[in-house]
């Protein structure tokens, strides 16, 4: 009787070496091939290698999974079981990934340049973008996992489940709680977690006092003389508003008139607990500065953390001649693009809430006597300052203009305008009702249509550039295209950028941090754009376009 020889020690380690790699799938591997090189198709902004690799890694574990459930399906259909590949069809997957990722990696660091070229953006780091295809497997390899742990979980609840009910009934009810367990741990832990960790060390950050910024000695300004807001209650944002801005000298060197020192009234989250006594706070301390007898009055809603454009208010002083005050309160201590994503309901109570206090004040002085009132907000702030409008008709009936920079795409009033553009006018620069109210531009210099028909009365305008993924992201574009790819690209925009499912949310979703990391004029960067708004908005007599581009540098200066 004949044995087979036992296996050497020398030829079992490589066994269990190769049942510890992670046991893949011939079509999740096409799959994950195909989305990696999609992901190198450009988006928005030039992104780094690293970021690059990290698209790629998410688009791979995403086409890894679309391959598998295709194949299952596939299989369904054709009532077979799964075959082993062979060593042929594993052997073409590896030449053809060599061959395509280097061409797509190839393709993309050409597209990057572009886009940098585009955008005037000169940095550019080897290093990290050989780096590259090293993240992206790391994260391929992580999400894999997570996958797989996620399925040991299922059929271990099948499992359990099956000795109390059906098999198929327990296969449901088993994915049904691994999924809301996976989303509870995502949503209540890891998500949660992260944003109050955050939120913690932000608001460390607001007890501080940005570098040469110091007290108003003015009593027109919040946190001066005889403000009724402390200066410690102001936060980081807030003082950089309250102690800074143009002086009366500095405009009057401008306009070449004698000129008002500017009023700034701000409210930060130390000031009061709650919105509405946050915002009747700041608006009794513009009363107090005399900001209702000005002649240009300015609603100003900031970004999450309280910020405020210098730009945007200088802009407005400037052109104002100084006769001007403007109020804003904090609702934050989170970044722009973080509470971009978990502060929006607070936005939309301090945008409505602050304009409701500063109108109630406003409408019961005599009709001579009243500033002309105007609203603003960038980013998350136009969302704030939108909502205390119920459309077109109230904008143009309770104020004197409107600039709205970057708005984000979830905007009530700028969906609605967006969505029901007059036909044939792009997604881009859309044009709503013959833009007899609300225009639309990427650059204000350049016109802004309709340059044809009249815009008389109020007006209201929003600056979006081509660029920005703050305008143009959305969750819908995981599974939909949207018009601005389908359409002509906007002056700042590849050609060369298509929607591809998937893969285009991820690339405009990795957009968001970066968006203001590029130039002025491009991406969610809007400075010497405020100029041009404001003077189209406000339209103050005796500015030259030399004038305009001289207010340009002061309020944007060029490195």
């Amino acid at each position: 009787m004949s044995h087979d020889p036992p296996v050497p020690p020398a030829e079992e380690e490589p066994a269990r070496a190769h049942r510890r790699l992670p046991r893949l799938t011939l079509p999740g591997c096409w799959g994950a091939l195909l989305l990696a090189c999609l992901s190198f198709t450009p988006s928005l902004l030039p992104r780094g290698g690293v970021l690059q690799g990290l698209i790629a890694g998410i688009s791979a574990a995403i086409g890894y999974g679309l391959g598998v459930v295709a194949a299952v399906v596939w299989r369904a259909f054709a009532d077979r079981d799964a075959r082993v590949p062979s060593r042929r069809s594993w052997l073409v997957l590896i030449i053809c990934a060599v061959v395509l990722l280097a061409v797509a990696f190839g393709l993309g660091q050409y597209w990057q340049h572009e886009i940098r070229r585009l955008m005037g953006v000169t940095e550019y780091n080897v290093l990290t973008a050989v780096a590259c295809p090293f993240v992206a497997a790391l994260v391929f390899l992580l999400l894999l996992f997570a996958g797989r742990g996620l399925r040991a979980l299922y059929r271990r609840a099948a499992d359990l489940l099956g000795r109390w009910i059906g098999r198929r009934a327990a296969r449901v009810v088993g994915w049904i709680l691994v999924v809301g367990l996976a989303w509870a741990a995502f949503s209540g832990l890891l998500l949660s977690g992260f944003v109050n960790a955050s939120n913690e060390a932000f608001s460390l950050r607001d007890t501080e006092t940005p570098e040469g910024v110091h007290q108003p000695t003015s009593a027109l300004r919040s946190g001066g003389p005889g403000s009724s807001v402390p200066w410690d209650s102001l936060g980081r944002e807030g003082r950089a508003f309250a102690g800074s801005g143009p002086t009366a000298q500095e405009i009057g060197a401008f306009t070449h008139r004698t000129a008002e020192e500017p009023i700034r009234a701000y409210a930060g989250l130390a000031t009061s607990d709650d919105t509405e006594t946050r915002a009747a706070r700041a608006v009794a301390d513009l009363e107090r500065a005399g900001g209702f007898q000005r002649e240009n009055l300015l609603v100003m809603t900031t970004t999450g953390s309280g910020w405020i454009d210098p730009a945007a208010v200088d802009s407005f002083e400037y052109l104002g001649n100084g006769d001007s005050a403007t109020v804003a309160i904090q609702y934050s201590y989170l970044p722009s693009w973080m509470s971009y994503l978990v502060d929006q309901s607070k936005a939309r109570e301090a945008g409505r809430d602050l304009f409701d206090a500063v109108y109630d004040k406003w409408s019961k002085l005599p009709q001579d006597k009243r500033p002309r009132l105007f609203v603003a907000g960038e980013s998350l702030g136009s969302f704030g300052g939108e909502t205390a409008f119920s459309g077109e008709a109230d904008l143009r009936n309770r104020t004197a203009g409107t600039v709205f920079a970057g708005p984000p795409n979830f905007n009530t009033l700028f969906r609605e305008f967006s969505d029901h553009r007059d036909a044939g006018s792009p997604e881009i620069e859309p044009v709503y009702r013959d833009g007899r109210t609300v225009r639309f531009t990427e650059d204000p210099t350049t016109g802004i249509p309709p340059a044809d028909r009249p815009w008389d009365g109020p007006r209201v305008l929003y600056l979006m550039h081509p660029s920005d993924p703050i305008v143009w992201w959305s969750p819908a574009l995981a599974l939909t295209e949207p018009d601005w790819i389908g359409e002509r690209p906007g002056s700042d925009v590849l050609e060369a950028m298509v929607w591809i499912p998937f893969v285009t949310f991820w690339q405009v979703t990795a957009d968001l941090p970066f968006s203001t990391g590029v130039p002025d004029g491009h991406g969610h960067t809007y400075k010497a754009a405020y100029v041009d708004a404001w003077n189209d908005i406000m339209r103050p007599e005796g500015f030259t376009t030399q004038d305009l581009n001289e207010l340009k540098d002061i309020v944007s200066p060029r490195n």
